[in-house]
């Protein structure tokens, strides 16, 4: 009977194949079919592979909506008679809200695409996602439905695991929609139900017939509460504690000592004096100082960084996982780093004591602290000594100490190079970092503000020099018109129309705000940075400003970096922690003796996953302190404390501990009054009373809740 019926199909050109495609689809609207199952419909003399093109053509144009399964199905916003009803298609990354629904953020577009949550088709929070959008007439917002998922955020969950007789589910904490993984019997490990685990996704499925599976890496003792949270926050920023296997097994080959034939071609700095200054807490060294007085009174200042590049081969398991990742991430009681440990704190780690591989940007400075000579190349270090900040601060403050001298003049030259980098343009970017004191289990029970001193700011001006020069390099050796692709560390100038706003709101507090011109923005950030010293108010206003201004990001199109001032700028001095640097590393090392010259397009993709990736790993640290915060506030539930109101919503106020830096809301249905919101959401005035709430105004409040689920802590006013 099959060959009978095929004998009667109809030949048709693939036109004619589309038209009658797209006609069968408008005229039953809610079909949801294959590509197989409409060929046996239309009965034309075609291939599955022809109509499965066709179809292909047809979602392309907004025509058709595909799903993960391979079933076509019209799409809902294909308006058949209307002009431009094929939409407009955008890239960008899923910021789920409560509701189910969604927002797109698309870079370059000025307001976010909305999704409902019919319309997601599978994609979650944080997935890179195409749409179709359309936009309504008489709104700004456009409605957009997911056409493709073009990048999953997550790699692995954590959920707690439930057995039958042949596999296991794993139910998903904290996703948005719910979700499940299937796991096969030999992937469960030694699991019993209810367990917690660290699941890694091995197969997202095609559609609702095909389950996601994946298998367990982990069990977490279900006890460890802070290491289910710490798991689940990775797991949902889209980030891995464990490496996959094949990466270990490249590990396992690099030899533990650095060989003889390692060091040819490289300059040797070992007799010079080089030392390290981290957090007391550190365990990967990446970046050293070297000093040197040279005969004719000048001195040469080496800033040494590890070669990472020496060890992360590409095409490598290694260096695909480290792309992968990014960057390292640094959660409240632990790092996540981008390199296994033997690389991070081992090989690439530039310990005292050790001889270590480094790749130098080495300065001459004259006897009026002036740049006179520079040298960019791989070379051989041995750090004598590693400071915490701390300790190197006393022992500049005492004037004696293990090389007091040569930290002193260390200290003064950096202080001339801040100098001149605020005179050139650079913002004043000093924003406050809390700093948690851990029990052995992880519980906060003290925390502090960390307060930055002339140790850290010198080793960030040295940190910014080198990556200055490093991009000023590559800018010197193009010729003419012929570009050499790189990766910049790009800022650009901040939105004008947020900042007259801010303007606005800051006259009220008697400062001037001046927007008209690229430096009198800067000006007016520093001049406010001094200000905010001296009056607590203001302190408000400085993330205010630096939330106006645009996200730093990679690019391989160089327009600046505004907020440093600097004409060119990349990322040379933490290849440990983040990949652009390694992309940096490679690119500068190929450009020091001949020309070589990337494919600009692949390091654009690649930069623009860098960022995406700082961006998560940004929003993963947030997250941790945000529970810490919570945590740490749980046990003072009922206490009142002084606060400062540090932003609003439509719902209400959100005030912030000055101590702390913990923030909670006061809904304005807890107040007795309704409330509009006036001047960009920077102050709130009373219907009936006239009473208004500002930005940095002080109240007194009181702690009513403590959600550690929800990360959330809820205050009210304290009336008095």
């Amino acid at each position: 009977m099959g060959r009978k019926k095929d004998k009667y199909r109809k030949k048709v050109t693939s036109d004619d194949l589309k038209s009658k495609l797209k006609n069968f689809f408008i005229k039953q609207p809610r079909k949801k079919l294959t590509a197989k199952q409409v060929l046996s419909k239309l009965n034309v003399d075609k291939s599955v592979d022809a109509v499965n093109h066709q179809l292909e053509l047809l979602r392309s144009e907004g025509v058709l909506f595909r799903y993960e399964d391979g079933n076509y199905k019209l799409d809902s916003q294909y308006d058949e008679g209307g002009e431009g009803n094929q939409g407009d298609k955008y890239t960008g990354i899923i910021d789920m809200t409560r509701s189910g629904s969604a927002f797109l953020i698309v870079e370059g577009l000025d307001n976010d695409l909305h999704i409902s949550g019919s319309k997601l088709n599978g994609a979650m929070n944080g997935d890179r996602v195409e749409v179709v959008a359309k936009f309504p007439k008489g709104r700004k917002r456009g409605e957009a439905t997911v056409t493709r998922i073009v990048k999953r955020k997550i790699s692995s969950v954590v959920g707690r695991i439930y057995h039958d007789k042949h596999a296991a589910i794993v139910d998903v904490m904290n996703t948005s929609p719910t979700m499940t993984i299937r796991i096969k019997k030999e992937d469960t490990m030694d699991t019993k139900d209810s367990d917690v685990v660290v699941v890694e996704i091995l197969d997202w499925g095609r559609g609702q017939n095909s389950p996601i599976t994946g298998r367990v890496k982990r069990v977490i003792p279900p006890e460890d509460e802070n290491e289910v949270v710490m798991e689940s926050i990775l797991s949902m920023s889209g980030f891995d504690s464990f490496f996959p296997d094949e990466v270990e097994a490249e590990m396992s080959d690099i030899p533990d000592e650095i060989p003889t034939s390692d060091l040819a071609d490289r300059r040797d700095f070992r007799e010079t004096l080089t030392i390290t200054i981290d957090p007391d807490t550190a365990k990967d060294f990446d970046d050293a100082i070297s000093y040197k007085k040279l005969d004719d009174g000048s001195v040469e200042v080496g800033i040494h960084i590890a070669d990472v590049t020496h060890y992360l081969r590409p095409g490598s398991a290694l260096d695909k996982e480290a792309f992968n990742r990014s960057t390292s991430v640094y959660l409240v009681d632990r790092t996540i780093p981008m390199l296994p440990e033997k690389l991070s704190n081992n090989l690439c780690s530039l310990m005292p004591n050790v001889d270590r591989l480094a790749f130098s940007a080495v300065f001459t400075f004259d006897k009026d602290l002036k740049i006179i000579d520079r040298w960019f190349g791989k070379g051989i270090i041995h750090s004598a000594r590693r400071y915490a900040y701390e300790e190197a601060q006393e022992i500049m403050d005492a004037g004696k100490g293990d090389y007091a001298d040569e930290l002193i003049h260390l200290n003064t030259i950096a202080k001339k190079l801040r100098t001149q980098r605020f005179k050139d343009g650079s913002i004043n970017f000093d924003s406050e970092e809390v700093k948690f004191i851990l029990d052995e289990k992880g519980k906060p029970i003290d925390l502090y503000v960390k307060v930055r001193k002339d140790a850290h700011l010198m080793i960030e001006d040295y940190m910014l020099l080198a990556n200055k020069e490093v991009a000023h390099y590559i800018e010197r050796k193009q010729q003419g018109n012929v570009e050499i692709p790189f990766v910049y560390r790009i800022h650009d100038e901040p939105n004008v129309e947020r900042l007259g706003d801010l303007s606005v709101f800051a006259r009220e507090f008697g400062f001037k705000f001046d927007f008209d011109t690229p430096q009198q923005i800067k000006e007016s950030i520093n001049r406010l940075a001094i200000e905010s010293k001296k009056n607590e108010a203001l302190k408000l206003l400085e993330p205010l400003a630096i939330r106006s201004m645009a996200k730093a990001v990679y690019s391989s199109d160089n327009i600046g970096h505004f907020g440093l001032g600097f004409s060119h700028y990349a990322h040379f001095t933490s290849p440990i922690r983040r990949y652009a640097d390694v992309l940096v590393h490679r690119v500068l090392y190929e450009n020091l003796k001949a020309t070589k010259r990337y494919d600009k397009e692949k390091l654009e993709q690649q930069c623009g996953h860098i960022s995406n990736q700082e961006r998560k790993a940004t929003e993963a640290e947030r997250e941790s302190i945000k529970y810490k915060q919570v945590e740490y506030m749980m046990e003072k539930v009922g206490e009142e404390f002084d606060a400062i109101v540090s932003g609003m919503i439509e719902r209400g106020i959100f005030v912030e501990l000055p101590d702390s830096k913990a923030e909670g809301l006061i809904p304005f249905d807890k107040m007795g009054d309704k409330y509009e919101l006036t001047n960009g959401n920077l102050k709130a005035v009373a219907s009936r009373s006239g009473d208004e709430l500002r930005l940095g105004d002080k109240v007194r409040v009181k702690l009513i809740d403590a959600n550690l689920d929800a990360k959330q802590l809820d205050f009210e006013m304290v009336k008095g």
